[in-house]
């Protein structure tokens, strides 16, 4: 199965600052930008999956129609990762020892209060589990560079801490409104032990 992912494109949120699960909102102008850049490039008849976000909903019901996908699903587990107390703070504002601690320790620490990696990599590779089994050619997900980066890093194989650690410790270099595919031929996902 071909996944064709999509990083939604840059929200109204000043640099700098940390937005994970918050629903901050995509500029008009900039969200018909990403549009038009996207229906030409990406295939029709597909089904369409997004987080339920507007970042990424409000694009992916423009891009329901202008694609003719065969489906639109809002799944609340490609959602970003939550960082708790976190959300909407300047990253600089946020205590140095607090952010050394999520360092030590990437895939169990929880930023803010929120969630970990971990539980973000388990709710990604649930959703790619279920997506693999409904076996379509390819899909369309709009959804966020964390997202696609456990969904990049699920290809491994490893074990699901493992597969945690690996996007948390990749360098993250997705542009807004980037297209990144993927290729799963066979369910990969490893169960934790």
């Amino acid at each position: 199965m071909k996944l064709i992912l999509v990083r939604h494109p840059a929200p109204e949120v000043a640099n700098g600052v940390c937005y994970g699960s918050s629903d901050v909102a995509v500029a008009p102008h900039i969200l018909a930008a990403a549009r038009a850049s996207l229906r030409a490039s990406l295939p029709t008849n597909t089904p369409l999956y997004t987080s339920p976000l507007s970042r990424c909903a409000a694009l992916a019901s423009m891009l329901t129609g202008d694609l003719q996908a065969s489906q639109l699903t809002h799944d609340a587990r490609l959602m970003e990762m939550d960082f708790g107390s976190w959300e909407l703070r300047a990253w600089q504002d946020i205590e140095r020892g607090d952010i050394d601690a999520w360092a030590f320790d990437l895939a169990h620490y929880r930023p803010g209060g929120g969630e970990n990696v971990l539980t973000m990599a388990s709710r990604i590779a649930a959703f790619l589990d279920e997506l693999l089994r409904e076996q379509h050619a390819a899909v369309i997900i709009i959804c966020h560079a964390g997202t696609i980066r456990l969904l990049s890093a699920l290809q491994a194989g490893l074990p699901l801490e493992q597969t945690a650690l690996l996007a948390a410790s990749s360098a993250h270099k997705i542009a807004y409104g980037a297209v990144v595919t993927l290729d799963f031929q066979r369910p990969t996902v490893t169960p934790a032990v």
